[in-house]
């Protein structure tokens, strides 16, 4: 496999908030126990790239310090999505117009006027072609959904509303990718 993309685990503090680029600790526990199962099956001496949010942080930490052939280095390309005024916002607080405004242009729309799904996209496929394979990322949920997207998607599409229902690891959790073709930007 050429890439591992692990989520961070389960952030404190989040249920029913937005939390793109919050930068939120994780269950010291669960980053434990998430740090222990992944020692157990990564390859020697891969390069380590991780999101400078600390719930991504921690991981990596924790994972070195179990590992200490798997150091690791800030990328800052694979944080989360910046959804602006949004963030630390219950969903529920979110006005409904703005949020149908999102799936409508789910691309470019800059939710809490953050950052537009085109643009983490882009940043996504920079951090893929300045990676070099095999490797891993400890990242989030929008990262592995924009990896998922940049794998199946023709060079230039960019997705719908109905299109971003793509699968993501659970919190401490990794998929493994094979490495993938260059793509033009997003």
């Amino acid at each position: 496999m050429a890439l591992w993309l692990v989520r961070h685990a389960q952030p404190l503090d989040a249920a029913g908030r937005c939390y793109g680029r919050l930068d939120l600790a994780a269950c010291p526990a669960a980053t434990a126990s998430a740090a222990q199962a992944l020692a157990q099956v990564l390859p020697q001496r891969l390069p380590v790239y991780t999101s400078p949010l600390q719930r991504c942080e921690q991981l990596a930490l924790a994972l070195q310090a179990l590992r200490p052939d798997l150091p690791y280095k800030v990328e800052p390309r694979l944080q989360e999505l910046d959804f602006g005024r949004w963030e630390g916002r219950p969903w529920s607080a979110v006005p409904r117009a703005e949020l149908d405004a999102w799936a409508a242009d789910l691309a470019h729309y800059r939710p809490g006027g953050g950052e537009a799904l085109a643009a983490m996209l882009a940043r996504v496929q920079q951090a893929l072609a300045a990676t070099p394979t095999p490797a891993v990322w400890i990242s989030h949920a929008g990262v592995a959904r924009c990896l998922a997207w940049l794998r199946s998607a023709a060079p230039g599409q960019l997705p719908q509303a109905q299109d971003w229902t793509l699968p993501a690891p659970a919190f401490g959790a990794w998929c493994c990718y094979p490495a993938l073709p260059p793509q033009s930007s997003a």
